[in-house]
């Protein structure tokens, strides 16, 4: 068993980094052409333990720009063949699940996610281009292992969130961790890599689960729960949407203070001033030990 390594092939929230429509503060820099920001592609990882079979973790509508940026995705052996072995789903919503259409070329790989997001993959008709006896479809349970290609093995467990946009109907349970939002924890010879890109709270059992990880990633959508709202680019705060804020008396900022981990925010709203660099929301989450993730980061443990 090798070490693990994960590489950050998106590191925005939907939409990525500057969004299609968006001229708030953050995203004018970016059309401008200003240094201090980076463009972004839709979150997603890349985990492996030993350099040959990869596990991708969600399936963002930007995956084949990822895999064409990342060399070690790219096909290898014959005519056909792929070192993406498995995908991990995280929840079911648009910016997780899209990007599936684009593995459709009859490669086999195993897609995990939990019952809930297989039954929303199941009832549309579209998702038929990924054949279950090509791509197999393997429903999982919260706090059970799983062994995964390469030496890999996973855990998936509940995290305070919210069910897809789409199936949230008007009165969302955004505190509830029956939504199906998922965190992912990820281990080899003996270190951990704790995933967290959407969660509405920390609860305990979170914090206890994250201390035990050497590398966190964990959700950063907005600095601020109200940053929509200030920014006229939404009407609804973060918690409404599933997302804990970084910053506030029960933000994650004062939430996750103290683990011994790696901290790093991904996830990250085309509203939130983190992006910008030497910004004093930036210097805020640096200064506390977090950095602020980037397209192509590799973490190497």
């Amino acid at each position: 068993m090798g070490r693990l390594t994960a590489i950050v092939l998106g590191s925005a929230a939907g939409g990525g980094f500057p969004q299609w429509n968006c001229r708030c503060p953050v995203c004018k820099l970016a059309w401008a052409g200003d240094p201090r920001v980076r463009r972004r592609t839709q979150a997603s990882l890349a985990v492996s333990a030993n350099g040959k079979d990869w596990i991708l973790i969600n399936a963002s509508p930007d995956l084949p720009e990822q895999v064409r940026r990342e060399t070690a995705l790219h096909p290898r052996g014959g005519t056909r063949g792929s070192p993406i072995k498995a995908l991990l789903l995280t929840g079911a919503e648009i910016d997780q699940v899209t990007g599936l259409f684009s593995l459709r070329e009859r490669e086999p790989f195993a897609l995990y996610a939990t019952a809930s997001a297989l039954s929303v993959i199941a009832g549309n008709s579209m998702f038929g281009v990924l054949p279950p006896e090509v791509v197999t479809r393997r429903a999982v349970t919260v706090d059970q292992t799983y062994a995964l290609p390469g030496d890999l093995q996973a855990e998936f467990f509940a995290v305070p969130g919210k069910a897809p946009l789409y199936a949230e109907g008007e009165d969302p349970q955004t505190m509830s961790e029956t939504a199906g939002t998922m965190g992912l924890e990820l281990s080899a010879a003996g270190t951990r890599l704790a995933y967290v890109p959407g969660a509405a709270a920390v609860t305990a059992d979170m914090r206890e689960r994250l201390a035990r990880a050497d590398v966190v990633l964990f959700d950063g959508t907005l600095f601020r729960d109200d940053e929509m709202i200030a920014t006229k680019t939404g009407s609804k705060t973060g918690r409404r949407m599933g997302h804990i804020p970084i910053d506030g008396n029960d933000g994650s900022l004062r939430a996750l203070a103290g683990l011994g981990a790696r901290r790093i925010y991904i996830h990250i709203n085309n509203t939130n001033p983190i992006l910008v660099e030497g910004s004093p929301e930036r210097a805020c989450v640096t200064s506390q030990g977090w950095e602020v993730a980037e397209d192509g980061l590799e973490v190497a443990l």
